[in-house]
Parts: structure tokens; C-alpha cells; sequence
């Protein structure tokens, strides 16, 4: 049973912990002194720490690589108001000793709910060209099970077993609602594409482990799967318009909305440029709603720094929850006796020639002590 999961770090500041993580990512560095030290990435289902190892590094080198399941004993510290682990052992882990499901993440949303709701969409379809095409790929068992546990990304959203099929759900909704609003838009063509734009997920990634990229997902990347796959199918569709077919090639290569993020062609109709929009939105309203599950257990209510979406947020739940400093200044100001009478308690509170910091002296203790009382145990 694993006893400590990264998004726990919070409790654990300051403290050593002993747990188990995969490998996400390994490498050997050299220090100043030209000495090596393992700069790794753990992960669980919670999330990713980095971690470091920085003394008896020769035992560890081979002791784990890429994908491997380790178990650790070291430091849960902040550095650069990020936390991260300062590794004092590691062991690889025996195969009998790994429950895969606590290392990937999973949709905490019915897969089965989720499926219906798509096959749902598609029933509603007016198009019989486009209704037959969407039905073929659901239809395909295979294809299935991989569309209802592929991850829609890496580690950007939505990732983590069932997070492509939870998305595209999510923007399903999204289009039905926006086509309310459009009529001119065609319902059946922009749900086609948001069934299809990232389908090719299911082979340009991997996570049987850890979710990483396959070879030819390196190579070549999902929107050429994803023409590939279309073209198969189609096939065995004599009758499919070719320019049904066409529209639907540049739904999945215009999605990203801009060259520079990867689209080989802009958004150049209505369904591809809602299409564009609305998978931008999902995916970075559902980064924000994972930061702030992830710092959940913080006090404030700004998160670190986000990477992909290159800003620190703030939860307005947190913020319009708690007094903000110029709410209690006022409150002093209407009422200074409570400000004394608050201080007048501590003072009483206090043991007679004492400062503050005499009090604890558990803070005074080297952090470098910690380090050296654990290396003495065996993990």
C-alpha cells in the first residue's frame, strides 16, 4: 500500500518520507566538482516531483532507468517555491510489488456514462455520411478500448486513463451549446471533427507505465494519425463525398488554431474555427481546474507558476473565501480594543522571560541532521 502520493507534499515539508513512484524521466549530471548526481521525475496518480540524488550516486545509477518502478527514501523540500525530493536511498521495485493504479491517474467520471453520452451525440446526427463514418470507428473494438482510456495529453490536461474520451465529451457539450447559439453552423460536421481531432492520441501516445510518447507519435505526431486512420476507414465508405471528406481532413489539421502550435493550415470555416476555440478552452479550463486540485491543501489562494498556460493563478473561490488584509484593518480600525485585548492574551499566554522563539525549538534544528539520521535506515 502506497503510503505517500506527491500531491501530499504540502503535509510533508521538512519531513523524509519513504514511498514508491515510476520513473517518469531519468538523467546523469555532473555537479561543480564534475561528480554525477541522478536528476529524476517521479510520478504517481497525483502527479510528478523532481527529485535528486546527490551522494552514493554509483549504487543508484543502475538501480533504475526510464518506466521502472523505484522504491525511495529521502527529503520533501521547496526549492524555487517548488517542492521536490532529495533522494537518500532507492531500490527498484519487484513486480509483484507494484499496484499499477496507484501510479496512473484516471477520470474520476464513469467511462461507460461517458461512452453513452458520445454514442448519444452521434445517434442525433442528421448527416447519414457522417452519422455511418463515426459509427464505424465506435463500432471498431479495438479502436474502443483504446478511445475510452488514451489520456488527451501528456501532461498539459485532461491526463490521465479515460482524460481523451472525458474531453472530447466535455467538448461535445460545448459545441451542442454553441450551435444553439450559431445555427448557421453545422452541428453535424463541427461534432464529427471533436470526435476525430485528437483520436490519433491513441497511438501517439503510450501509458502502460507512464505517459509518454511512442515512436511513431514522436515521428510524426497525431494529426498525421489521424488522416491515416480516416483514410483506412474511408476505404471501406465508396459512397463517403470526397468533399465531406475534405472538410473533415481540415477539422483535424486546423485545430490548433495557429502554425506555430503545430495546424499545417488555419481555421479557414465556421466549424473549423469554433472547433479551434472551444478545444483551447477545454483543455485550459481543465489545466486551472487540476492546479487548483493540486494545491488544494494550500493556504493561499494564488498556485505556483503553471508552465503551459505560463502564469501563476488565482482560485477566486480561495480569495472571495478569506479576509482579505484590508477587511481586517478595517475591523481594527472600527474596533482597536480587540487588536490590544488579542495581544494582552498572548502576553498572558506567554511563559515569563521567554521570546517567541524560544518556545519551539524543534525550529532550530539542522535540516543536515535530518539528511544524516536518515541514511542510517533501510528502505
Amino acid at each position: 500500500m502506497k503510503e505517500f502520493f506527491v500531491s501530499e507534499c504540502v503535509q510533508y515539508e521538512n519531513k523524509v518520507v519513504t514511498s514508491t513512484f515510476v520513473v517518469v524521466s531519468r538523467q546523469v549530471k555532473p555537479k561543480k566538482s564534475g561528480e554525477p548526481y541522478l536528476a529524476l521525475t517521479l510520478g504517481d496518480r497525483s502527479g510528478h516531483i523532481e527529485a535528486k540524488m546527490w551522494d552514493n550516486v554509483e549504487d543508484a545509477i543502475d538501480a533504475c532507468d526510464q518506466d521502472d518502478f523505484i522504491k525511495v527514501k529521502g527529503l520533501i523540500n521547496k526549492y524555487k517555491n517548488r517542492f521536490q525530493l532529495t533522494i537518500h536511498k532507492l531500490r527498484r521495485l519487484g513486480e509483484s510489488e507494484v499496484d499499477f493504479a496507484d501510479y496512473l491517474p484516471k477520470t474520476t467520471k464513469d467511462i461507460g456514462e461517458l461512452w453513452q453520452t458520445l454514442a448519444g451525440y452521434v445517434a442525433s446526427f442528421k448527416d447519414p455520411h457522417l452519422k455511418a463514418l463515426v459509427e464505424a470507428f465506435m463500432a471498431d473494438p479495438e479502436m474502443a478500448e483504446a478511445y475510452r482510456n488514451a489520456p488527451a495529453a501528456k501532461t498539459l490536461h485532461h491526463a490521465c486513463i479515460g482524460g481523451l474520451l472525458d474531453h472530447v465529451v466535455s467538448l461535445c457539450n460545448s459545441c451542442d451549446l454553441m450551435c444553439r447559439n450559431y445555427p448557421h453552423v453545422n452541428r453535424d460536421l463541427l461534432l464529427t471533427g471533436a470526435f476525430f481531432h485528437d483520436i490519433g492520441k491513441i497511438h501517439e501516445l503510450t501509458y502502460n507505465r507512464s505517459f509518454s510518447y511512442t515512436t511513431r507519435g514522436q515521428l510524426l505526431g497525431h494529426m498525421i494519425i489521424e488522416l491515416e486512420m480516416l483514410q483506412a476507414k474511408l476505404q471501406q465508405m465508396p459512397d463517403f463525398p470526397d468533399s465531406l471528406k475534405t472538410l473533415v481532413e481540415h477539422l483535424i489539421i486546423s485545430h490548433h488554431g495557429q502554425y506555430e502550435f503545430g495546424s499545417p493550415k488555419l481555421p479557414m470555416f465556421p466549424e473549423a474555427l469554433m472547433l479551434h476555440y472551444l478545444d483551447d478552452l477545454d483543455s485550459k479550463m481543465e489545466a486551472m481546474r487540476a492546479q487548483f486540485e493540486r494545491g488544494g491543501e494550500l493556504e493561499g489562494a494564488w498556485t505556483g507558476y503553471n508552465p503551459s498556460l505560463g502564469r501563476p493563478l488565482l482560485n477566486t473561490a480561495k480569495f472571495l473565501a478569506t479576509k482579505t488584509s484590508d477587511e481586517e484593518e478595517e475591523q481594527i480600525a472600527a474596533d482597536p480594543s480587540a487588536s490590544v485585548s488579542d495581544k494582552g492574551a498572548e502576553a498572558d499566554a506567554m511563559p515569563l522571560g521567554l521570546e517567541p522563539s524560544e518556545l519551539d525549538p524543534a525550529k532550530e534544528k539542522n535540516g543536515a541532521a535530518m539528511t544524516s539520521a536518515a541514511h542510517k535506515d533501510k528502505i
